[in-house]
């Protein structure tokens, strides 16, 4: 069946919007659309329209998908309890003089930038809209939260002159964080359970299916 069927086109398109999970699932469902239109008798054309119109649009189906991804939900979860988290820590620090620890002025400046990129990433992540891959982004972001995290813990255990009762308390909203990171992050990655695009597999669901018609049509 040549590439510019309709249903192969769609195809095609879903599976650059989506991952291999998401975008298996709602393949089945197409094809499954059109070949319950063939058994009714409708010519290939038809059926194809009629199964990608219930389907909906690629667009659509994508941002459907987007909004509800773990990806997404995970870094609004993230960013939500960030000011948290940071406000624990901050003051932690100013209470126990931070400025006066005997830590190197580029670990102070790799913290922070570890910090913006961690932000910026969850925040592309928690407002994609119609970009599943965008929500993907959570993933290298929460693990920059991840080594950020484990960083300040040490920082507190070895430079802080003693462990006041601030810095525990930042320390344990801190392991908190990581282990619901830690959690989370599996399911953020694009390696979501699905079988990868497959023309052979389309091309055969594709096919006149004379057989699969005249079967089902004897049965109306």
């Amino acid at each position: 069946m040549p590439g510019s069927h309709p249903i192969s086109t769609y195809l095609a398109a879903l599976h650059r919007h989506l991952p291999p999970g998401p975008a298996d699932e709602v393949a089945d469902g197409l094809l499954e659309a059109y070949q319950q239109h063939l058994a009714r008798g409708d010519s290939e054309q038809a059926a194809a329209a009629a199964a990608i119109a219930e389907t909906g649009d690629v667009g659509a189906v994508a941002a459907a998908y987007t909004l509800h991804a773990p990806g997404r939900r995970t870094a609004r979860l993230l960013l939500i309890t960030g000011p948290v988290t940071g406000g624990c820590w901050g003051t932690a620090l100013i209470s126990s003089h931070a400025w006066t620890w005997p830590v190197p002025a580029g670990a102070r400046i790799a913290l922070a930038a570890t910090l913006l990129l961690a932000i910026t990433g969850l925040t592309l992540a928690a407002t994609a809209q119609r970009s599943y891959r965008r929500t993907q982004l959570t993933t290298p972001a929460g693990t920059s939260l991840i080594i950020l995290d484990a960083t300040m813990i040490t920082a507190a255990l070895l430079a802080a002159p003693a462990l006041t009762l601030a810095l525990t308390l930042a320390s344990t909203v801190s392991l908190a964080r990581i282990g619901f990171t830690i959690r989370s992050l599996p399911a953020t990655a694009i390696r979501l359970p699905g079988r990868p695009f497959s023309t052979t597999r389309t091309r055969q669901a594709l096919k006149p299916l004379s057989a699969f018609r005249f079967r089902h049509l004897a049965r109306l």
